[in-house]
Parts: C-alpha cells; structure tokens; sequence
C-alpha cells in the first residue's frame, strides 16, 4: 500500500518562524522538515518527494529559479511550491513568480493564511508551472 502522508519541506533559516510553520503543519497532521539552505532542501527533496515546498525568499543566497530547476530534476511529481517574502521587495516577489513558484505572497499575507490554506497547499500538486 502506497504511503499517502502529506510531507513537506521549508525553507528558513530563521528558525522561530519555521517552527511557526513546522507546528501548523503539525496540528493538521502533516510532516515538514526544515532545511535551512537550497542545498539541504534538494537533498531532503531527493530522500523522499514533498507534496509542498513552502520557501522563505529572504533566505541568504536563495536563487529560485535555479532552485525550482533542481527541484524539477529531484521531484516527481513537482511538488506545490508557495513562496513568501518581503512586502517591499517586489522584484524577489516578481522572480519567484516568474521562476514558476504556484502561490507567491508577501510574508504578512503567508502569516494571515498560514492556519487555513496550509492543508489546501500540501493536497494540491503542480504542473511545474507558475499558478499564481
């Protein structure tokens, strides 16, 4: 019988807000490891393939593009990608959407949704393209 547990993956190297993140998912039954670079997060992709990948744009050194392309080579299926990021930095937001990211949001709007769209993001998957 195919395991049909919802898993994801975060991106976030601060760790108050990722436990943030980590405890919501928690609380609606679903497993979410935490990496705190691109790097460890394509290594735990490959280990076992994420329904969702939530990404902190502020995360140092983050290359979406680059990594929605590795996830891509990683995952199959792609998981559901849902990026956030700061309010005022809108060519972050611009790229993340442009990169393929499926929802993409300031980080405000991600704390407001977080407790009710969570569930949504982690039963959806993607297409590899860009849904919002």
């Amino acid at each position: 019988m195919a395991d049909t547990t919802l898993t994801g993956l975060v991106l976030s190297d601060d760790l108050l807000f990722a436990s943030r993140i980590s405890g919501t998912a928690t609380s609606h039954g679903i497993a979410v490891r935490t990496a705190r670079s691109p790097s460890q997060l394509v290594d735990l992709a490959r280990q076992n393939t994420p329904t969702c990948v939530v990404l902190d744009l502020a995360n140092p050194g983050l290359d979406v593009a680059e990594l929605l392309r590795q996830l891509r080579e990683a995952c199959s299926p792609v998981p559901f990608i849902v990026a956030y990021g700061s309010h005022v930095d809108t060519a972050t937001l611009r790229a993340a959407r442009a990169a393929g990211c499926d929802v993409v949001m300031p980080r405000s709007q991600f704390v407001e949704q977080l407790p009710t769209a969570l569930p949504e993001w982690f039963s959806r998957r993607t297409n590899g393209k860009s849904a919002g």
